[in-house]
């Protein structure tokens, strides 16, 4: 009678510790559910399929997270580990209430396999604990929030061994191979005795329980919601091109502001962003920005975006974030913190380049104080203009983002509001704006001198769409490519290679005007539109079917973004997509040698932004004498020139210049050559060579150019009288 009434105890115990531990957890997710419902309503495609082919790659896959092979393949065996021993948690439980554990077959093999898993989550939370705190890589936070969890499944592990063993005292069972760890943890507590055995499973037991279900309640008040939240973050991710940014309906009369001022103007994906973030800091690691010493952090971006998005949350809902409530104290919101000498980071590195000043400086200058959270403002007190104007949107911190976050468009997003609604940019922003609107490029040079470049190109014919209305592909030569002074050498360079390769094209001359990509990712939709909206109107004129440009921000926003506009049936094509074709095709002939040591330079916008890669370094290895050596970082993890987002435009005043860690990046390998595809890496990495003084022997080239002196075998000479 006493063992059935102390089931029944432990039964009815058992449901009440539970049901209130489930209770509390419903709680803290609805509450935040109530959060994310404050953003703005989003329509997603449907596209089911994709969207669950791509949730299954990268959740079940974990493809992200082994971009970094060491901690991915830690966090699979975490990740898998934990949904096997869910099984063996359930076993536990089914034990500790009486009954004789689940009714798996081959029951032995199933305990081995708990052991097995066991073991190794031990080796990987150490591995993880060791790479926080042995090998302390600046990207991961360190103190006894981000050790929580560790702590935690340390305990759950032993838990599980030591129920498991005084188990096997409680029933008198011998050392068993199938459960090798438990076997040994009896054997060394035989001499306790089966009443002590009993003391002790329940102890350990009820320990198991309580770990798991604080576990349980801990997740959705952590960075660890992204347990939950991830899947879905991906299954809702944008299924658009990468590189199309999502348009403002400004002829919108009920709009009451564009961009995003406060936290609620993001849309509830945004905010969805904000909950499954991991704070991994594998976003800040690449991060060009963070990399160099300016203040921005992409982990930081979203984390900060986080904490005031529940603290306002709260207020507007008045349903608390934190269960119990009573545990937690409510005095004070998050805010960043203005230091009266600036945000400086006091970068300096031995290194290339160093996250670890931007990471110190984030974690000082965010803290709690005195103001309310309704009463902050989210340009200021939450997020600063300089982190807002310091990123180059090359998207590198998305490609290596676990969990599908999307940065990029909510700095986007923030400079809208900057730009429409308070008319902030930087002056040199703000200038290059004006020239662009004046005289359709960043210069202000007289929009009748687009074309004036064409004089001067050796007798080849540059015909406008004018002088051949018959042409086959329109070269869209934009801003750079019409103006920079190094940029016409490359203009002139393809449009060389396409008349020897007898390519039927033409160009609109002075009617063509710039694509809007700076205006855009600068904030300032309206332009963007306006220019959109003519040049298609020119395309069109002229009944434009293929279009190729040799710059990749060009090339993004012809491509993925016009379409949305109304630009239909036209085929966008980068400079070396058409070059590859053609020397592949035998059309170009690159019959002169090259003894030259060239790295590729991927450009953000080219590579991460459209996925070519294979194409420049295809025409590099079709040139005789060439040897192509690859960068540490590079294809998918190329570092940006500095140059994107506006940046082009605008000076770096905080920390190292980001063109000369990538110059410094490239220089690692010893080329003769650094080769880009973009006229903006063109400049920036030049510019590099230049300030290393190493112009001598190492030239900055774009690939049309180092085609062109591998086909007619002249470029070398040419630079030589130019210098």
């Amino acid at each position: 009678m006493v063992v059935v009434g102390w089931q029944w105890v432990q039964f009815f115990a058992f449901l009440i510790v539970s049901g209130y531990s489930l209770y509390l957890f419903a709680k803290v997710v609805y509450h935040r559910y109530l959060y994310v419902k404050l953003g703005q309503p989003v329509t997603m495609e449907k596209q089911l399929k994709e969207r669950f082919k791509t949730a299954v790659v990268q959740v079940l896959g974990q493809q992200k997270l082994l971009k970094d092979k060491k901690s991915g393949i830690m966090h699979v065996v975490i990740f898998y580990g934990f949904i096997i021993l869910q099984f063996g948690a359930l076993d536990i439980i089914v034990k500790g209430l009486g009954a004789k554990g689940l009714p798996i077959p081959g029951y032995h093999v199933f305990g081995l396999i708990q052991e097995i898993t066991v073991f190794l989550i031990f080796l990987a939370v150490g591995y993880a604990a060791y790479r926080r705190y042995g090998e302390k890589l600046a990207r991961l936070k360190r103190g006894w929030k981000p050790s929580i969890v560790i702590f935690l499944i340390f305990s759950l592990m032993f838990t599980v061994l030591f129920t498991l063993g005084f188990e096997r005292i409680i029933h008198d069972m011998d050392f068993s191979w199938y459960a090798p760890v438990s076997s040994m943890i009896a054997a060394a507590f035989s001499g306790v005795g089966t009443t002590a055995a009993t003391v002790f499973f329940y102890i350990f037991w009820w320990a198991h329980l309580l770990i798991l279900l604080s576990f349980l309640i801990y997740v959705p008040q952590s960075k660890h919601f992204h347990l939950m939240v991830a899947p879905i973050n991906i299954l809702l991710r944008k299924t658009e091109p990468v590189g199309k940014l999502t348009s403002l309906d400004l002829e919108d009369e009920e709009a009451e502001s564009f961009g995003v001022g406060k936290i609620e103007d993001f849309t509830q994906k945004q905010m969805i962003d904000f909950y499954a973030c991991v704070e991994c800091g594998r976003c800040t690691n690449v991060c060009p920005a963070s990399n160099t010493g300016k203040i921005l952090s992409p982990m930081h971006l979203i984390a900060k975006l986080r904490d005031h998005l529940t603290e306002k949350g709260a207020v507007l809902t008045s349903k608390s974030p934190w269960v119990p409530a009573y545990a937690f104290s409510e005095s004070g919101s998050h805010s960043f913190q203005h230091p009266d000498g600036g945000l400086d980071t006091n970068w300096s590195s031995d290194s290339i380049t160093n996250i670890e000043p931007t990471i110190s400086l984030q974690k000082m200058l965010w803290s709690t104080g005195e103001k309310k959270a309704e009463d902050m403002n989210l340009i200021g007190d939450v997020m600063t203009g300089e982190e807002i104007w310091a990123c180059t949107t090359c998207r590198n911190c998305e490609d290596q983002c676990p969990v599908g976050n999307e940065h990029v468009d909510k700095i986007i997003d923030l400079r809208r509001h900057l730009v429409l609604m308070e008319g902030s940019v930087p002056q040199e922003g703000q200038r290059a704006m004006q020239n662009i609107e004046r005289q359709g490029n960043p210069w202000g040079i007289n929009r009748n001198d687009r074309a004036k470049w064409t004089e001067d190109i050796d007798g080849i014919p540059v015909p406008t769409v004018k002088e051949n209305p018959d042409f086959d592909v329109l070269y869209f030569v934009g801003s750079m490519g019409s103006y920079d002074n190094r940029s016409l050498k490359v203009s002139r360079a393809f449009a060389r290679l396409l008349n020897e390769a007898e390519v039927n094209f033409a160009i609109l001359g002075n009617e063509e005007k710039n694509s809007g990509d700076t205006p855009r990712r600068m904030g300032n939709e309206l332009l963007f539109q306006e220019l959109c909206m003519e040049n298609i109107a020119t395309f069109q004129k002229y009944n434009v079917k293929k279009i190729v440009t040799a710059c990749p921000h060009t090339f993004n926003t012809l491509k993925n973004e016009y379409p949305e506009f109304g630009l239909e049936g036209v085929e966008v094509l980068h400079h070396t997509e058409l070059l590859d074709q053609l020397v592949k095709q035998g059309r170009l002939s690159p019959q002169y040698e090259l003894n030259e040591r060239i790295t590729y330079h991927d450009s953000c916008y080219l590579g991460r932004y459209n996925n070519i890669y294979d194409q420049p370094r295809d025409i590099l290895r079709a040139i005789k004498g060439v040897e192509v050596v690859e960068m540490d970082r590079s294809r998918e993890n190329g570092m940006c020139c500095g140059a994107g987002g506006g940046m082009m435009w605008m000076e770096e005043t905080a920390g190292k210049r980001v063109n000369i860690a990538r110059t410094e990046q490239a220089l690692e390998v010893n080329p003769t050559i650094i080769s880009s595809a973009c006229p903006f890496c063109l400049t920036m990495l030049e510019d590099g060579t230049k300030s290393k003084e190493v112009e001598e022997r190492v030239r900055a080239r774009d690939i049309a150019e180092i085609l062109e002196e591998a086909v007619f075998g002249v470029g070398v000479e040419k630079d030589k009288k130019a210098m």
